[in-house]
């Protein structure tokens, strides 16, 4: 079930994006190979404990599991963003035990890199240098076995922050360190076990839950608001998109909305009606105060747009055969084969075989009819010779051949060679996605607020993904 979406989900992410995966014991270590194969081994960043229990069970029959998984994979680990997170500058931590002459504490580091796998002047020969000791000799970066070792930095570096080099003299003789100041480290890497003081566990997401709708029924996993704001602090910055594939009971849109990311949310269940709807409305509307309202100090604002699931295009019939689906008429049958050939959807009001365009002189024509010889004639003669005409039929008759500014393809064969249908996943190879059309100056407004052009039709169809609006 997974690998597909995970695929699709590679495909869609943001080449400085990452994905985040919360699993339970059954099921992380197979989704961590999965993972390696999809994204590649050297793209894993870390696997986050969730500490999901703030309480132990007396009543489990070995041990008592207290947390999930959070895997955490780049798309493209060189080119990652992941932000540090931000620490209370009164309290230094211990280890910063030294003080300079302006009074700033620090610690120090071995200068030479040590225990990693690269820390050999093989791995790295750039950073094999020598550089001058307080006594004028030349040190090189030896490990303790005598053999040559490498610099945590290259020699430019090393040139550039030499004030920040201290020499020890050890048994050994000079070995160079460098500072690291605590003022520096105002924001720190994330730690990989979160408990739940800091994020909140399934308890706190139940609460939560009750508080906006204490007649529905609580969602089974729901996840706290503290621990989608841990996660988007770390992965994103204000104005990005946020995608969540599983939506539940919609905590990471609410989350997203409230810090200011754009969101998507994908959810075939019924409690995107019953949960996600009405939490994301108390949202907008500044009625949710629960969760992160206080601490991000959100008052509500924005607004929302859903679409719901079109049918399969395509079925079989009694005879095993792929037939158009008899619940599409003819606008969203052409509609959906302009999205499949990757034509954008504009039937002209005038021209009937234009229903939509790839380029000024490059048309579609979506038909359920079968096209003989002179059919395709006084197509060919309409489409002239500066323009090219794409048609999708049931079946035709004649030498399609003869007419070279025409291409015919069987609408069935045309669809299922971009789609894979019979599936229970919806794993469909995305080519497009919608993008809402604003209304010119001059558009009427229609009696229920829809934006209408001069011959009536509706800016935004709704007919093929059923979109409705909110806030």
């Amino acid at each position: 079930m997974m690998r597909n979406r995970l695929e699709l989900l590679r495909r869609l992410l943001s080449e400085n994006g990452s994905i985040w995966i919360t699993l339970d014991d059954n099921e992380h270590a197979y989704a961590k190979v999965l993972c390696d194969e999809v994204f590649g081994r050297s793209n894993f960043i870390a696997n986050v404990i969730w500490e999901k229990a703030d309480s132990p069970r007396m009543d489990a029959e070995f041990f008592s599991i207290r947390h999930d998984n959070v895997l955490v994979y780049a798309k493209d680990r060189t080119l990652a963003r992941l932000n540090r997170m931000e620490s209370d500058q009164d309290e230094v931590p211990t280890h910063y035990n030294k003080t300079d002459e302006l009074g700033r504490r620090y610690y120090l580091k071995p200068l030479r890199a040590m225990s990693s796998r690269d820390d050999t002047r093989e791995a790295r020969p750039s950073m094999y240098y020598g550089i001058t000791a307080p006594d004028g000799a030349v040190v090189f970066p030896k490990k303790p076995d005598g053999s040559d070792g490498r610099w945590r930095w290259g020699r430019e570096k090393y040139e550039a922050e030499q004030e920040r080099v201290e020499w020890i003299d050890g048994r050994s003789g000079w070995a160079p360190y460098y500072r690291i100041y605590a003022d520096t480290a105002a924001a720190r890497p994330p730690e990989t076990i979160w408990s739940h003081p800091e994020v909140g566990s399934n308890r706190t997401a139940m609460a939560e839950q009750k508080a906006l709708a204490e007649d529905v029924e609580p969602f089974s996993t729901p996840k706290p608001e503290a621990l989608l704001r841990r996660i988007l602090e770390i992965a994103t910055d204000s104005g990005d998109w946020v995608l969540d594939s599983f939506a539940g009971s919609g905590t990471t849109g609410a989350v997203a909305h409230k810090m200011g990311r754009r969101w998507i949310m994908v959810e075939l269940g019924e409690h995107c009606h019953t949960h996600i709807i009405p939490r994301l409305r108390k949202v907008i509307d500044g009625t949710d105060q629960g969760g992160i309202s206080k601490a991000v100090e959100w008052q509500g604002g924005g607004g929302f747009r859903y679409f719901r699931l079109a049918p399969s295009l395509l079925e079989k019939d009694k005879y095993d055969t792929w037939v158009v689906n008899p619940q599409y008429n003819g606008e969203m049958l052409a509609e959906a084969m302009c999205r499949h050939e990757g034509f954008t959807y504009a039937p002209s009001d005038t021209v009937y075989w234009q229903h939509g365009h790839s380029t000024e002189r490059d048309f579609i024509y979506v038909t359920t009819q079968t096209l003989n010889q002179d059919h395709l004639a006084a197509l060919s003669d309409e489409v002239g010779p500066e323009r090219t005409l794409l048609i999708c039929c049931s079946a035709w008759r004649g030498n399609p051949n003869s007419f070279p500014n025409l291409t015919l393809k069987k609408i069935p064969n045309a669809v299922l060679n971009r789609c894979e249908w019979g599936r229970d996943d919806y794993s469909l190879e995305i080519r497009e996605l919608p993008v809402l059309e604003i209304p010119s100056a001059t558009a009427e407004e229609g009696p229920s607020g829809d934006a209408r052009g001069r011959s009536g039709r509706v800016a935004v169809q709704p007919t093929l993904f059923g979109a409705g609006t909110e806030g």
